[in-house]
């Protein structure tokens, strides 16, 4: 791999080309190392804009918000040499094309697991205790007073909670559920190790489907992949329990979201509190019209602790390349 050395005499700067807008701390320590083009109206670039960036640029920084797919790459000429994108999650860009073009693409693994794992727990508490029922209610003026009847929700405790998807941020919510006293089962590509497994207080199912049947609420922390796009399909759906919910803070084409709000209306699923959903912010409008359904704008990973760290990340990245070696949190294929 030829490198680019950003202290070469004969050249300049790396020319890093930011496609959103970053935190100013992120910003201004990327514009003392880097040659760097930012966006400071924070206006999601279109695809041309995009091509025409990468055509003139070392390192592209993009987002979850830019899909970069392979006829763009093919477009984009022979400068490019690094794809440093702003966040884990690298679905929307065609890895294996990139790497085909002797292009690199690196993430930011590990700084959203604490943050999103706390989301999750919200979004349980939120559906299952009917938090925003109550505010609601309170934000309109319509509560006359207590009544040991109203606003009655579930406990948490000595529920079945069922994560499909146990990395870090699976793992992550497992050790809040079991401070919640919840029975912690999961799903996975590959089980744990038994050590691991001991210290989540974890039971493993080989079978989804047998899972998905006696838990009593399913967080859904897999990635989106070929072999994970609706991997809660109506099928599986069908298999939960009436009183179950669902949990979603981790791509929205894992659930066919059609049919989980078919069975939301019809009562056959109690509720769901959704982070991200199958067409990003375009959802599905009779979602929001159930008060059994939380729905939160991609929330789970936006803290300001965070969002520095994933910045700093980016940073180390390109500055690793530069200096003419592989980015510390390089992606390659067999990764997905």
């Amino acid at each position: 791999m030829p490198a680019v050395h950003a202290t070469d005499p004969t050249r300049s700067r790396l020319k890093v080309t930011v496609t959103r807008r970053l935190p100013e701390a992120v910003e201004t320590r990327m514009s003392e190392l880097f040659d760097v083009s930012l966006n400071t109206d924070d206006r999601k670039m279109s695809r041309d804009e995009l091509v025409a960036a990468m055509r003139v640029s070392d390192v592209l920084v993009p987002t979850i918000t830019d899909q970069i797919d392979a006829t763009m790459l093919a477009q984009a000429g022979d400068r490019l040499k690094l794809i440093a994108n702003y966040g884990a999650g690298v679905d929307h860009i065609d890895v294996h094309s990139a790497r085909q073009r002797g292009i690199l693409v690196s993430n930011t693994p590990g700084v959203v697991t604490e943050d999103t794992a706390d989301v999750v727990m919200a979004l349980i508490l939120g559906v299952t205790r009917r938090l925003p029922e109550g505010m609601a209610e309170m934000q309109a003026g319509r509560w006359h007073g207590w009544s040991p009847t109203a606003h009655l929700g579930g406990r948490l405790g000595g529920r079945r909670l069922g994560i499909l998807g146990m990395g870090r941020i699976g793992q992550a919510v497992a050790r809040r559920a079991n401070v919640f006293g919840m029975q912690v089962h999961y799903h996975n590509r590959r089980r744990l190790r038994p050590e691991v497994e001991a210290e989540l207080q974890a039971t493993y199912w080989e079978s989804l489907d047998q899972m998905l049947a006696r838990m009593d609420i399913v967080s859904v922390n897999a990635p989106h992949t070929p072999s994970t796009f609706h991997l809660l399909n109506a099928r599986r759906l069908k298999l939960m329990k009436p009183s179950a919910v669902v949990i979603n803070t981790s791509r929205g084409e894992v659930i066919d979201e059609n049919a989980l709000t078919r069975m939301l209306r019809a009562g056959e699923i109690a509720g769901a509190g959704l982070d991200v959903f199958e067409h990003g912010h375009e959802i599905n409008p009779r979602l929001r019209e159930l008060p059994n359904v939380v729905l939160l704008p991609h929330m789970g990973s936006a803290t300001i602790e965070g969002r520095i760290e994933m910045g700093e990340k980016v940073i180390i990245n390109i500055k690793t390349f530069a200096d003419g070696h592989r980015p510390p949190d390089l992606v390659v294929p067999s990764m997905l």
